[in-house]
């Protein structure tokens, strides 16, 4: 198995619609856009930054993910997320992750991604690929 290089980059973008509120999500209820989805874009961000970058039948699964939200966006924006590889340890990718809406920057932190083996991966669970 390679390893991906520190310093890539990837981007991952959503609008805000009431399916990825935080009222919708039943993280909270108010209708701004949700923490979960906040997760779940930084999360694309980082997959993003790995596309290319791995071997074949390889690839990630996220195991760790520290963020703080820091700001409401609306329904209607746009939100952008950026991840950026900082370290490689093994099978261990740390990434930094910030996202932004419109305004201002409404999240930052910090996610890992273990490289596994896809159909040795499944296979543990009796999935099939």
């Amino acid at each position: 198995m390679g390893n991906p290089a520190t310093g890539v980059r990837g981007v991952a973008t959503a609008k805000v619609t009431a399916e990825n509120t935080a009222l919708a999500l039943g993280s909270g209820d108010v209708p701004v856009f949700g923490t979960p989805a906040l997760v779940a874009l930084m999360e694309q961000a980082a997959v993003q930054a790995l596309a290319g970058a791995l071997e074949p039948g390889e690839t990630t699964v996220g195991t760790w993910l520290e963020i703080a939200h820091l700001a409401a966006t609306p329904v209607g924006a746009a939100v952008r997320a950026e991840a950026e590889l900082v370290a490689v340890e093994g099978r261990k990718l740390t990434f930094t992750v910030v996202a932004f809406d419109d305004r201002q920057k409404i999240g930052e932190g910090r996610h890992q991604r273990m490289r596994v083996a896809r159909d040795r991966f499944l296979g543990k669970l009796g999935a099939a690929p």
